[in-house]
């Protein structure tokens, strides 16, 4: 502890550890949006290693910078956010009745939003997600509708315009292979939902926003 008399930096050292993203509001996650505007983990001894032991090694290459750093540091920088959300959803199991967390921690809920992120691509019903969830169609829709905010098929819409906006932002991939890979059977559908959704073309949206990233 120090005195009143004692010098100056002679005391503790804080040693602040910052990154940021830019992200795209047009298309923000349901995850980032639930999140309050600060998210404070106390620092509990044994709590979260694997988010300390992310931490640490990001210090560690940001104090001794080595060959490699500049791919290193991007890819720990995207492991201590996950690690950081993942505590974050942890340390709060349980307390929320709606929204995105209370979307991943239900196991029926949990299981169709795995399958519409694995495979966007796939012509998903409402009666095949809810077999993925173990529930008839009817209470899938409403217990999804209840948690997530938006019908399944509202949201596997919005789920595939999300991976197109980030192809379009990150990728060179030809129109015709964003709507594929976007679960869309033609580019002029793709084309025509894009428009509706964000306003712009495909190709104009890419051309606003490319290499800015997206979502």
């Amino acid at each position: 502890m120090l005195t009143e008399d004692a010098p100056p930096g002679t005391g503790p050292t804080t040693l602040l550890l910052c990154g940021a993203y830019r992200l795209n509001r047009t298309r923000a996650h349901p995850l980032l949006t639930g999140l309050p505007e600060v998210a404070h983990l106390p620092a509990r001894i044994g709590s979260h290693p694997a988010l300390r032991a992310a931490v640490d090694l990001l210090g560690r290459e940001l104090d001794r910078p080595g060959p490699g750093s500049d791919a290193v540091v991007p890819a720990l920088l995207d492991t201590l956010l996950a690690f950081l959300l993942r505590a974050w959803l942890d340390e709060h199991a349980g307390q929320a009745a709606t929204g995105w967390a209370a979307a991943l921690a239900d196991r029926a809920v949990g299981a169709a939003l795995h399958a519409i992120h694995d495979d966007p691509a796939h012509a998903w019903t409402v009666a095949e997600l809810g077999a993925r969830a173990g529930l008839s169609r009817a209470a899938f829709a409403r217990r999804f509708t209840a948690l997530v905010g938006q019908p399944p098929l509202a949201y596997l819409t919005w789920w595939r315009l999300t991976v197109a906006c980030r192809l379009l932002t990150t990728s060179d991939a030809p129109l015709r292979v964003v709507a594929q890979q976007s679960g869309y059977a033609s580019e002029a559908a793709f084309a025509k939902a894009f428009k509706r959704q964000a306003g712009l073309s495909p190709g104009g949206y890419r051309r606003r926003y490319g290499n800015r990233g997206a979502g």
